[in-house]
């Protein structure tokens, strides 16, 4: 057990190292693009959020997990404890309604003009700042109600219910959805699942309209070897992998999480699963949008290049 252990807390180590390189890469990224001056694409911002929202999971799952896994320390602070927990759930929330706006917005990018679309296709971009800010407001206080809430009850719980604790590995806390089941469902769960159907629609509808798109370049392309898909169509891939590979995690995750609640005394092997479950799309999602935007990247850098060039020659 004690090297099943070692080997889990390589793993969250390798995966918290990396995820955090990873965002903070991605970052670096658009904050080059945008200091650069190099026009920048609304799906840019929000995946600028998408890694703060990873940061957020990383640091507050995948780091306390490696601390505990390789029997560092362990938070035996409950005020630490709810504050781990309110800033994992905070990104976690964040990184589902960033994905679900990009997923969203992209389908009604590439949306044909006589769609239904096509009234929002042009005011879309104008709402995207407004609604990355509203999902940072939400999540920063309705997931402050949870434990302001348990602060409250606190001498009430204590001395009614010693059994409702949930440990995550690292800590050891109240079970909050138990105290509050229908705050849970109306704040964060109803918000969680309507957020994945609209990811899976919005997901079904690429798909559809990608289908389309290729039909219709193979028809008028019939005497053509195989021609290659518009920068649209490959930005459209890119996050259409993003949100599936999200959809993944976050079902498997949730799924964990569920058992993980139901059993009383969870074994040693499902709690450090499901933590590291929680940490792999945080992980893998920037090595995904690097992928794409590498070049995109190299475009923007020969861009700047270029409009340099002949400003440091006027100077010479």
């Amino acid at each position: 057990q004690t090297f099943c252990q070692l080997a889990i807390g390589i793993i969250f180590l390798l995966q918290t190292v990396l995820g955090i390189w990873g965002n903070f890469s991605l970052l670096y990224h658009y904050l080059f693009l945008y200091h650069t001056q190099c026009r920048m694409r609304v799906t840019a911002l929000i995946c600028k959020h998408l890694a703060i929202a990873n940061f957020l999971v990383i640091l507050s799952k995948g780091l306390p997990q490696t601390i505990t896994a390789l029997r560092l320390k362990h938070f035996s602070s409950d005020f630490a404890c709810k504050l781990i927990l309110y800033f994992e759930k905070v990104g976690r929330s964040m990184s589902i309604g960033t994905t679900c706006l990009l997923s969203v917005f992209q389908t009604i990018t590439i949306s044909p003009m006589n769609s239904c679309w096509k009234n929002l296709k042009v005011k879309a971009p104008k709402y995207i700042a407004f609604s990355i800010s509203f999902c940072w407001i939400q999540c920063l206080f309705v997931h402050l109600v949870f434990p302001l809430y348990a602060f409250y009850v606190s001498d009430k719980w204590r001395s009614t219910n010693m059994t409702n604790i949930r440990d995550s590995g690292y800590c050891a806390a109240a079970d909050l959805e138990n105290i509050s089941g229908s705050i849970y469902a109306a704040l964060i769960a109803f918000p969680e699942v309507s957020f994945s159907v609209l990811i899976f629609w919005a997901s079904g509808s690429m798909i559809l309209t990608l289908y389309r798109h290729s039909r219709q370049v193979q028809y008028i392309h019939k005497a053509s070897v195989s021609p290659r898909p518009s920068a649209e169509s490959r930005a459209t891939q890119s996050i259409l992998l993003l949100a599936s590979t999200f959809m993944c995690f976050h079902t498997l995750s949730c799924i964990f999480n569920i058992t993980l609640a139901l059993v009383h005394n969870p074994s040693w092997w499902l709690v450090y699963t499901t933590g590291l479950i929680s940490v792999c799309f945080p992980f893998i999602s920037p090595f995904l949008l690097m992928s794409h935007d590498s070049i995109v990247s190299s475009l923007c850098f020969l861009y700047t290049k270029n409009s340099v060039s002949p400003n440091l020659t006027r100077k010479a």
